[in-house]
């Protein structure tokens, strides 16, 4: 069995341009988020409810937990306090007893829309670097 090769000056420069790219988008959608009134992980909730799975703008717990690589009861506490701000709704499933769903409030859609073209540029830059050449 060989040995993997050691890393090169190039692999250490593009792993280090995607941290930097990485935390650049990180530190733009704190400050923004901040500016409106929430934190990133709230704008990070909001984004997944809008983009769930199956296409219905609704998000089941679990789904979250998942897609946010939270724990369960931190995703319930960040649920409960969205929805005490008016950002999201809770709905029961009625397919399964004891589910619920998570879906955006008006207001939760009208800040959720400003923040995402605020965070444009960033975002635009981060997805370039993602991108094969």
């Amino acid at each position: 069995m060989t040995s993997p090769k050691p890393p090169t000056p190039e692999d250490y420069a593009e792993a280090a341009a995607l941290r930097e790219a990485l935390r650049r988008f990180q530190r733009s959608s704190d400050e923004i988020a901040e500016a409106n009134g929430m934190t990133s992980r709230t704008y990070q909730l909001l984004l997944m409810v809008k983009t769930a799975r199956g296409g219905a703008e609704r998000a089941r717990l679990n789904e979250l937990e998942a897609r946010l690589q939270l724990g369960k009861s931190t995703i319930t506490e960040l649920v409960a306090r969205s929805e005490k701000r008016g950002l999201v709704r809770r709905e029961l499933d009625r397919d399964r007893p004891g589910a619920i769903f998570v879906r955006l409030t008006p207001s939760g859609e009208r800040r959720l829309a400003k923040m995402l073209v605020e965070l444009g540029d960033e975002r635009a830059r981060l997805v370039g670097m993602l991108r094969p050449a």
